[in-house]
């Protein structure tokens, strides 16, 4: 069985995206390995926890029950309360990377991270097992190569939309200002822009139902050893594309 890298940021990080991962592939026999900034046991976003401050949309926007358990459950585990620090993830041996999402400000951190940047370029050097979904794929996008371009150049993708990530701010701009905008540009439109063309970014279909256990149907795409999702919708789908790469 494989040992996967999961690196968190300390605070903001997506429940379902980091929960739902560890459970389907633990429940596979894999083992996952945690890293955060400081080496303490991470947090998730709150609101995507509780839903508390989402108002009326609440319901539609925060993790669901599946995400919600299997987050509680990943949180009890001995390996998130006992995480590595970002500064030793080069002395670690493992045989995959995952990079889940959030877009919490207090994402940032990790998602601009070098020592977490030089972790991707390694993996993708070594044609190790890469797995990302909604803003993780940011962090891929952001690994540069020997060559100076993205780690993805010349692969193809998904990510978070454009078109989810400017509806979900929408939405809520007038009582959560950006808090769904980490960053001024969108996810897909920083990604298409390491791409080396346009149709190597794969939108999948359009859905607003989250896949399930008993239907992992969720939209993932698969280049190589490197794996890719769209947002907490498709995270059952993500981790069984990435459990056959493993």
């Amino acid at each position: 069985m494989a040992t996967i890298l999961m690196p968190l940021p300390s605070h903001g990080f997506d429940p379902s995206e980091t929960g739902i991962p560890w459970r389907v592939l633990s429940d596979l026999g894999h083992r996952i390995v945690f890293a955060t900034p400081d080496g303490q046991a991470g947090v998730a976003d709150r609101l995507m926890v509780t839903g508390r401050g989402l108002g009326l949309l609440a319901s539609v926007l925060k993790a669901d029950q599946n995400g919600r358990e299997a987050y509680e459950a990943m949180v009890a585990s001995s390996e998130f309360r006992s995480p590595l620090r970002y500064e030793v993830i080069d002395e670690l041996s493992f045989d995959a990377l995952l990079l889940p999402g959030g877009h919490a400000k207090e994402m940032k951190p990790y998602l601009e991270s070098r020592l977490l940047q030089r972790a991707v370029v390694e993996c993708f050097a070594r044609d190790k097992p890469v797995g990302a979904i909604c803003h993780g794929v940011v962090l891929a996008a952001r690994s540069k190569a020997s060559s100076g371009k993205s780690v993805l150049h010349g692969r193809k993708t998904t990510a978070l939309l454009r078109r989810q990530e400017l509806l979900a701010w929408t939405l809520t701009r007038l009582y959560l200002g950006d808090y769904y905008r980490t960053y001024p540009m969108t996810v897909e439109d920083e990604v298409r822009a390491s791409l080396a063309q346009p149709v190597d970014f794969r939108p999948g279909p359009l859905s607003i139902s989250r896949d399930t256990p008993e239907r992992p149907n969720g939209f993932a795409v698969i280049d190589r050893n490197y794996v890719s999702a769209r947002w907490p919708g498709d995270a059952y789908g993500f981790s069984r594309a990435l459990a056959g790469l493993l």
